[in-house]
């Protein structure tokens, strides 16, 4: 795991016990993410492959990993088209809703998404802040006209935007609340869907029982967020409070299959984009064997 936001439901099915009633012992691995206060820049790199969490999973230190829909689709994908790589499988629509915003400084006079036309937003590239915001703004703006630039950690993002060396930043809580906290104004937001990879190692009933532990983790923070908000609170590292962080933007919800449709759309989404390579079918990057 990288970032509490992405991966709470996990946090909670292992501390409230969930995954053992699933008679599950799981170890997470947490890796550098871009949430993390003191993060460096090894969830950064250019290759997606030399990133922490892929390169553990790729030299088979770990058997399953979750991020953003589009991240997983693109690691997926070109692990099973391009050689050299473990093979990874979509096995889950994941369980947490991951919030992204788009933020500007209040000074900055930009007041609605239309005024981001061809200037400079602080991403981190092929994460869920640079899916996310082509997500966001292609609803306002020309592809053409949507001008990510890469910024560094979450933390780093809101530097550059303090030094007027970009005109928004892609954030996810606990950022936003960071940045509202400092007055800076949220231009759109919206939440994202996690999914879940694996290899082939990892069998079905397996992933089953996992999945049943993060759904009643979901559960259980949908029904209490301020329970569970300290994980965010601490991942910002003495930057904000718990009265500060906004809870409604805590969702979570049951993983789920992964549906052909969805596949289709997600895919040629990712393809329109040039962020994924052409060749990938549902039949070789999807397997929804918890289910079957």
């Amino acid at each position: 795991m990288m970032n509490a936001i992405h991966d709470l439901p996990l946090l909670v099915a292992r501390d409230e016990g969930f995954f053992r009633d699933q008679g599950l012992d799981v170890e997470i691995v947490k890796t550098p993410g871009s949430g993390q206060r003191d993060s460096d820049h090894q969830a950064l790199r250019p290759n997606v492959f030399d990133r922490t969490m892929e390169a553990l999973y790729d030299q088979g230190a770990c058997d399953q990993f979750r991020m953003c829909e589009w991240g997983v689709m693109k690691r997926a994908v070109e692990s099973n088209v391009a050689a050299g790589h473990r093979p990874a499988k979509i096995v889950a629509l994941g369980s947490a809703m991951s919030s992204f915003a788009i933020v500007a400084a209040p000074k900055s006079r930009i007041y609605e998404p239309e005024q981001l036309k061809d200037r400079p937003i602080a991403v981190s590239p092929f994460n869920g802040s640079h899916f996310t915001t082509l997500k966001l703004l292609e609803g306002f703006l020309k592809r053409e006209q949507i001008k990510t630039t890469f910024a560094g950690t979450m933390k780093e993002r809101l530097e550059a935007l303090a030094r007027g060396e970009v005109a928004a930043a892609s954030l996810m809580e606990p950022w936003i609340s960071v940045a509202e906290k400092r007055g800076l104004r949220v231009l759109i937001e919206s939440h994202s869907t996690r999914s879940e990879a694996a290899g082939d190692e990892l069998d079905g009933p397996t992933l089953a029982r996992m999945f049943r532990a993060e759904a009643a983790a979901a559960d259980a923070i949908d029904k209490d967020p301020e329970r569970y908000a300290h994980y965010l609170v601490e991942e910002a590292g003495g930057l904000l409070e718990l009265k500060d962080l906004k809870l409604a933007r805590i969702l979570n919800a049951a993983p789920e299959p992964y549906t052909r449709e969805r596949f289709d759309h997600t895919y040629q989404w990712t393809l329109g984009w040039g962020l994924v390579p052409p060749g990938a079918t549902y039949e070789n990057t999807v397997d929804n064997r918890a289910w079957q």
